[in-house]
């Protein structure tokens, strides 16, 4: 079964958004290989070249060092070109872009220019303190950096005052599905299944 049959029509572009914590990086995995499409983490390409340390990666690390967000037209540019890869052909899950308004209306513009809007955008919800006490738990466990208090502050306000809002174009699309965030791996990835089956998006076969 290919996977536009096992979407019924309705293929899955997708964009997952939820705070720092909230859980949608590991979720984000799950749902990639649940609908055989590829997770497009703008974080987890950061990351890659700052370890390979390339020159992307030293520029990148000391913006994140800093707890600071990558640049809109470094991070678009990365993205157009992951999703004009052969395997997004079918479908994608976007985590970490976009983050603001004008990311927003660039990937607007590129997915338009293609015929292929967003078909979901899943707003994973976690209280503040529980993000907070998630990063805090990373940090121990992953010997992180970029995840220490004063950081963690800065990137939770800069969510709230500039990625928060583009939820708000998404809404007025009808194309957002609240998923509460808080529970066990299984329960949230559950739920996130069911918001989606809801709009004729259902996992590959």
């Amino acid at each position: 079964m290919t996977l536009g049959q096992a979407q019924g029509g309705a293929q899955p572009r997708l964009l997952i958004i939820g705070p720092q914590g909230s859980g949608k990086g590991t979720q984000g995995v799950r749902i990639a290989q649940a609908y055989g499409i590829p997770a497009v983490s703008t974080g987890d390409v950061f990351r890659a070249n700052v370890k390979d340390g390339t020159e992307l990666g030293l520029k990148v690390k000391a913006i994140i060092d800093a707890g600071d967000l990558v640049p809109d037209a470094l991070t678009g540019e990365i993205v157009r070109d992951r999703l004009s890869q052969d395997d997004a052909a079918q479908g994608f899950l976007l985590d970490g872009y976009p983050r603001n308004l004008g990311q927003v209306g660039d990937l607007d513009a590129f997915l338009d220019e293609r015929g292929e809007p967003l078909t979901a955008v899943i707003e994973l919800s976690v209280p503040r303190d529980e993000s907070i006490r998630r990063i805090a738990l990373r940090a121990t466990e992953q010997g992180r950096a970029d995840d220490n208090e004063e950081s963690i502050a800065k990137r939770l306000s800069i969510y709230e005052s500039e990625t928060a809002p583009i939820l708000d174009v998404y809404r007025e699309r009808g194309i957002v599905d609240a998923v509460d965030g808080v529970g066990t791996l299984d329960e949230v990835f559950e739920r996130i299944v069911a918001a989606l089956t809801a709009r004729g998006i259902t996992p590959a076969a």
